[in-house]
């Protein structure tokens, strides 16, 4: 993902949006225009079910990229809408532009494939990590799909990542520490036994 930031990052031609918290970018069922890359601050996509509660799909942060799997699509309207989580700025790329840097660029073409690719093995991992029903097992697998240990910028945040209620996560964080599985120090968790997959 850096790697389509840096050669963006000085190019006066692309548009640039700075949003504050609470800004929505772009509303659910809009047509996806342009590639946004996020340069600094927090979107996250979301939506509401029928009962009316808000459910989070994704959460983007600095050198993170949304509607790069709309825009080439043949139904390319926003499943969500995209809101500032907190204050940023972000690169809009046209699907025109993006077209032509893809096709005049080797370089790029790789870094947005590699996009791609990256993206599609996490959404398969979030994937699995939904597919667990009981909060333990979801917050088990995150970390061992991080190698035993994860540092979060606050518990809610967390929360929304493994689609958990604050309440919940903090309960089993508790829990989990007194039982010896896990060791928390500060924001940082780590599973007091990993072993690596061979």
């Amino acid at each position: 993902m850096h790697g389509i930031l840096q050669s963006l990052m000085n190019d006066e031609k692309l548009v640039r949006n700075r949003f504050k918290k609470g800004d929505v970018l772009f509303r659910e069922g809009q047509i996806c225009r342009y590639v946004g890359i996020v340069q600094s601050g927090e979107l996250s996509i979301s939506s509401f079910d029928h009962h009316g509660n808000e459910v989070i799909f994704n959460i983007i942060s600095g050198g993170g990229v949304f509607g790069n799997n709309l825009i080439f699509s043949s139904d390319p309207h926003y499943r969500g809408d995209v809101v500032a989580s907190k204050d940023g700025e972000v690169i809009l790329i046209s699907r025109e532009e993006l077209l032509k840097r893809l096709q005049g660029d080797e370089n790029f073409l790789l870094s947005y494939l590699a996009v791609q690719s990256d993206f599609g093995k996490e959404l398969n991992s979030r994937i699995k990590l939904l597919s667990f029903d009981r909060a333990e097992d979801r917050l088990l697998y995150h970390l061992h799909a991080r190698k035993g240990t994860f540092t979060y910028s606050s518990i809610s945040s967390y929360a929304r990542e493994l689609n958990l209620k604050r309440e919940t996560l903090s309960r089993l964080l508790s829990r989990l520490e007194k039982d010896g599985i896990i060791i928390r120090r500060r924001n940082r968790i780590e599973l007091t036994e990993y072993k690596e997959e061979v």
